[in-house]
């Protein structure tokens, strides 16, 4: 086939198919299985029973094929195929939150949206609790409803970055797509868990997030005494912030921390993240609650994660409290990459697949006898390599 002198031969694309895995718990069950109980209880006669079962293709295929490309990175949406769609039938926009089946999605144009996740994305199979998740880049379908403010989602792009734990064995995304995560915690009321700190920041690690640390409620302690645990944190390249959201001690760092940032507030309940939001942008008026006399915990002020724009420039997402924070897709071998200050020591331990627990000649165990590593990131190495909770 020749082409005319200066016309441009176009070749025709061709949208790849692609095999994808679904959900099980939508299809029956594959076969009958309580012939023996039937026949035993004498419900059936020899007869009756079949001598030969087949299972149908719809019974026993958990795939169907779909239209996209194949997810290589496994930040990518948390789906082994990105979905294709018509560009021109679908708005770009980004969701801010994300309450029970709907989405509040901010399009690209300015305009508000309450959107639902297409069915073919809410079947498609996945260790995720929920396909969405705030902050994501979607594509989206305006529905033809009487004020046009509601619509579909049709597909998630592919996240650069985000923060998740695990929760009863599957994956829960807290915010997709930030630049920072500050961890939030508080000298005292509740007390301090340096070890939620660590975990926080192994999960930023992993989820491509710059990790800063901010202690709190400053006011309620002798400030000498956190000096020791934010050098240990400084020393490793960590930005360390102390401040009190009631009387505004350290709240102009954690101004400038935020400006011009896309940021994500993670922490225990109580410590104060809605109020140092409120201490530097009081239009927000987040809710808050003290904390319990009773249980000396936080109680559940922030009911679901929202991404908030900053007067200042930047954005942040303020997120409920957490009250356990399991990591999700780390194994125990590679903990110790996610460890600063214990990484440098690992090529000159004896054994090439050392675990620094109980082995001879552990460079990482030598520093801290030594005193050049801190027995406390030590300790909390140990117990986030075994599972166990600080």
């Amino acid at each position: 086939m020749r082409a005319r002198p200066g016309a441009l031969l176009r070749m025709p694309k061709k949208n790849r198919k692609i095999r994808a895995e679904f959900r099980k718990n939508r299809a029956p069950r594959t076969r009958h299985t309580n012939w023996t109980r039937d026949f035993q209880a004498e419900r059936l006669a020899a007869e009756d029973l079949p001598q030969v079962e087949r299972i149908g293709r719809g019974e026993s295929s958990r795939r169907r094929t779909v239209i996209g490309a194949e997810a290589h990175d496994a930040l990518e949406a948390g789906l082994d195929v990105q979905l294709d769609v018509d560009g021109s039938a679908s708005l770009a926009g980004r969701v801010l939150g994300v309450f029970g089946p709907t989405s509040r999605v901010l399009g690209d144009d300015g305009r508000l949206f309450n959107c639902v996740a297409r069915r073919l994305l809410r079947t498609l199979a996945t260790d995720q609790r929920h396909v969405v998740a705030a902050g994501d880049r979607v594509r989206f379908r305006p529905a033809q409803g009487a004020d046009g403010s509601d619509g579909v989602i049709v597909r998630i792009e592919p996240r650069r970055a985000c923060l998740c734990r695990a929760v009863k064995g599957r994956q829960h995304v807290i915010v997709a797509n930030v630049d920072q995560v500050v961890i939030v915690a508080s000298a005292a009321a509740p007390r301090l868990k340096p070890e939620v700190i660590d975990r926080v920041i192994v999960s930023a690690e992993k989820g491509r997030l710059r990790p800063v640390v901010c202690i709190n409620k400053i006011d309620l302690v002798d400030s000498a005494s956190l000096q020791a645990l934010a050098g240990v944190y400084a020393r490793m390249g960590y930005d360390v912030l102390l401040a009190s959201a009631a009387t505004g001690m350290g709240t102009d760092r954690f101004r400038r921390a935020l400006a011009g940032r896309q940021s994500v507030l993670a922490g225990q309940s109580g410590v104060g993240k809605s109020s140092l939001l409120n201490a530097v942008e009081p239009g927000l008026r987040l809710p808050v609650a003290s904390v319990s006399a009773r249980t000396r915990k936080g109680r559940h002020a922030t009911t679901t994660a929202r991404l908030l724009p900053l007067s200042f420039g930047g954005c942040v997402v303020d997120t409920p409290g957490i009250r356990q924070f399991q990591l999700w897709d780390v194994i125990p071998e590679e903990v110790v990459n996610y460890y600063r200050d214990l990484r440098p020591y690992v090529s000159c331990c004896k054994f090439p697949n050392c675990t620094h627990t109980h082995e001879a000649d552990c460079a990482i165990k030598n520093a801290v006898a030594d005193g050049r590593l801190d027995e406390r990131r030590y300790e909390s190495y140990l117990h986030l390599r075994t599972g166990e909770e600080p």
